[in-house]
């Protein structure tokens, strides 16, 4: 690491520790030149996640994408909107850990409803019948007697 001082390539690190939700390493360092001390931080490179669509166009992920669909299946349900971005943050994390540039927007789906299954079945309901495109009301039942038999 450059000396931000003297520019020397040389330094020691004195102390490191973990910050912002363990994703950050803070580290003191100490010129091993002209002893001034500084701090460096390490994060991992977050490689931006793509979303393949059903018509195989691809797109940004987008978290107000999901927010946006998980507020109107939640519509008139008592879930705060602190629980539904906590949902959102963690399939974003979850997506991010496979460590794939690209998602489909099938995976993303899924992985939103099984979230949402154990917050709201309501909700999970309302948000089936939008992902899963319900075309009449017998594919309806068939997801409600489906989420009763999980039960």
């Amino acid at each position: 690491m450059k000396c931000p001082f003297c520019s020397n390539l040389n330094s020691k690190v004195i102390d490191s520790r973990t910050t912002e939700n363990n994703t950050t390493i803070r580290r003191r360092r100490e010129c091993l030149d002209c002893q001034e001390r500084f701090t460096t931080y390490e994060r991992y490179e977050k490689v931006p996640l793509m979303v393949r669509k059903k018509d195989g166009t691809r797109e940004m992920f987008s978290e107000d994408k999901i927010l946006a669909g998980l507020y109107k299946a939640c519509e008139k349900r008592s879930i705060s909107p602190e629980k539904l971005n906590q949902l959102v943050i963690e399939v974003k994390q979850e997506l991010q850990n496979r460590m794939d540039e690209e998602v489909t927007s099938d995976e993303i789906g899924k992985l939103v409803m099984k979230k949402l299954k154990d917050l709201d079945q309501v909700a999970y309901v309302r948000f089936a019948s939008v992902y899963r495109q319900f075309k009449d009301v017998e594919t309806f039942k068939k997801e409600l007697d489906r989420l009763l038999k999980d039960e």
